[in-house]
This record gives structure tokens, C-alpha cells and sequence, in this order.
């Protein structure tokens, strides 16, 4: 080849990559769980794109997805014994979704922090599978080809991811509603209110603390509405009084994040059904809020 063919072939290439890059990175986020750690994977796939015979590629991007959607399944498979060695509840790593609420997406689905944090209790290959029919609509057949299994199998594992979630969560409510919810649920946690606490959180309500052993985080989750709302009344004099409070976006939902002397301190989402908050997620790890930080600071 020479050289001008060659510099053709990669500007192609660089191409078609920088029109796959924002579905590459929403279906390696949503399978993993991790901002930072889809990054490489996506980073990973650009180095084999390069080392591609592309000349025999009839489809670039849906190389590019299979590639990607691999990547991520082994990185899965691998992650599974340093997550279960995580000091405390592992979250998601958060991202600001406010200039792009689908990342890549068809639909703005398996995106919830909640959702993700779920998602965590399937295996790799249905949680690939329920990613890419979920939020990227892609076929059965086209899912059986990038997960190397049968149609009959694929359509077999959404099915058990669909249902293993509607298992596990409640119907959500709507962005308004949530909001409202969360608004509620803060007045009362930096007032240290019993009484309103008991109201918006469920009977079964569960707070995660997510701090990787970094900070005082609880490393157990609290679980049931009177020690959750016993927890929260216990730290709010320690906690909120030093505190700011800005509303943000992350993962599509309304968020609170908790600064102190101008450096972020926690992440709070929640997941909310039209019975209450019922899952409370804290991520209050430095390595996962760092990068959600300076995303909100473009």
C-alpha cells in the first residue's frame, strides 16, 4: 500500500471511529458500571480498529460494537473478584448526563443509577444482552452474533435480565415526582426530621454508602425504615452542618451533590417508586466522584 493509501485508510478509519465513539462508550458504561473503566475500554478498541485488516469489514460500526461489547464482557468476568473484595457497597461511578442523557443510545434505558447498580447481580453476557436490546435496540440475531450464542438463547437471556430487575424494583416515577421526593427527603436529613423521614422513605428503604474505604462511609448497607432513618437523624448534626448543597444531574436523574470547603464530600441519588425513596445511593469514593466533578465543570 502506499503511503497516501494508507493516510486515506486511516482518516477513514478515525472516521467511522469518532461516529461509533458515543454508543461504544454508553454500552461499555452500562455494562461495567464505570466511566473511567469504559474509557479504556473504548480506548482498547480504537488500538485493534487500527490493527484491523479494515479492507474486509463491510461494517465498521458494528464491528466496532462487537469489539466493544467483548471488551467489556471479559472485563466483567475479571472485575467480578476485585468488586466482591471491594471494602464496603460498591456503586456505580456516576456520570453527568445533562448534555447527553442517552449516551449513544437508542432510549435512555439501563442508564438509572438503580438500574446499573442491579445490573451488578447478573452475569456478564445477560447483562450485555439486556444493554444492547434495552438501550440500543439492537435485533436478537444481531445480539446473538456480538454475544457468540443462538437467537433462541439471546431472546432467553433479556428475558431473565427483564425479569430478575422487575424482580428486584419498583416502578419508577417520573423526573418531577423524583425530584420532589429528593427535595423532601433532604429538608428532613440536614434537619435531622424523624418524622418526615418516615413519611418518603420506604418500609424496606436500603442506604448505600459507597466510599471504597476512602472515608468514614458506612461499609455495610442500612437496611429497614427505623434504622435508616435512625442512621440519618444520628450523622446529620455532624454531617450537613458544614456542608453545601447544589442540585446536579446524574445517570438521568435529579441529584444532590454535598461539598465541603469547595471539594465534593458525596454524590446522592436515590431510587423512588411512587411509594417512596427506596434505595438511597451515596457515592462518597474521591476516585469516582473526581471524574463526575470535572465533567459538571466541562
Amino acid at each position: 500500500m502506499r503511503s497516501d493509501d494508507h493516510a486515506d485508510s486511516l482518516d477513514q478509519a478515525t472516521k467511522d471511529f469518532v461516529a461509533a465513539r458515543p454508543r461504544l462508550f454508553g454500552i461499555a458504561y452500562r455494562v461495567i458500571g464505570s466511566a473511567v473503566e469504559a474509557e479504556d475500554i473504548v480506548q482498547e478498541t480504537w488500538v485493534r480498529w487500527q490493527g484491523t485488516d479494515r479492507a474486509v469489514v463491510q461494517e465498521p460500526a458494528a464491528f466496532l460494537t462487537t469489539v466493544t461489547t467483548r471488551l467489556a464482557i471479559n472485563f466483567v468476568q475479571s472485575a467480578r473478584v476485585r468488586r466482591e473484595s471491594y471494602v464496603g457497597p460498591w456503586l456505580p461511578e456516576p456520570v453527568d448526563t445533562s448534555p447527553d442523557p442517552q449516551l449513544g443510545a437508542e432510549r435512555a434505558e439501563a442508564l438509572d443509577m438503580a438500574v446499573l447498580f442491579l445490573l451488578e447481580k447478573l452475569n456478564p453476557v445477560e447483562r450485555a444482552a439486556y444493554v444492547l436490546r434495552e438501550a440500543f435496540d439492537y435485533t436478537y440475531r444481531r445480539i446473538a452474533d456480538i454475544v457468540e450464542t443462538s437467537e433462541a438463547n439471546a431472546r432467553q437471556l433479556v428475558s431473565r435480565a427483564r425479569k430478575r430487575l422487575a424482580a428486584e424494583r419498583k416502578e419508577p416515577v417520573g423526573s418531577a415526582e423524583h425530584r420532589r421526593f429528593l427535595e423532601v427527603f433532604l429538608a428532613a436529613a440536614q434537619n435531622g426530621d424523624l418524622s418526615v423521614l418516615e413519611e418518603v422513605l420506604t418500609e424496606d428503604v436500603v442506604s448505600y454508602s459507597d466510599g471504597g474505604g476512602v472515608r468514614g462511609a458506612s461499609r455495610i448497607p442500612v437496611v429497614g425504615l427505623p434504622h435508616v432513618s435512625k442512621y440519618l437523624v444520628a450523622f446529620a448534626p455532624r454531617f450537613w452542618p458544614p456542608t453545601e448543597v447544589r442540585w446536579v444531574e446524574a445517570n438521568g436523574r435529579p441529584a444532590v451533590l454535598v461539598s465541603a470547603s469547595g471539594a465534593a464530600v458525596a454524590l446522592l441519588t436515590a431510587d423512588v417508586s411512587e411509594r417512596g425513596i427506596e434505595r438511597l445511593m451515596w457515592v462518597m469514593n474521591p476516585a469516582k466522584l473526581a471524574p463526575y466533578v470535572a465533567s459538571l465543570e466541562g
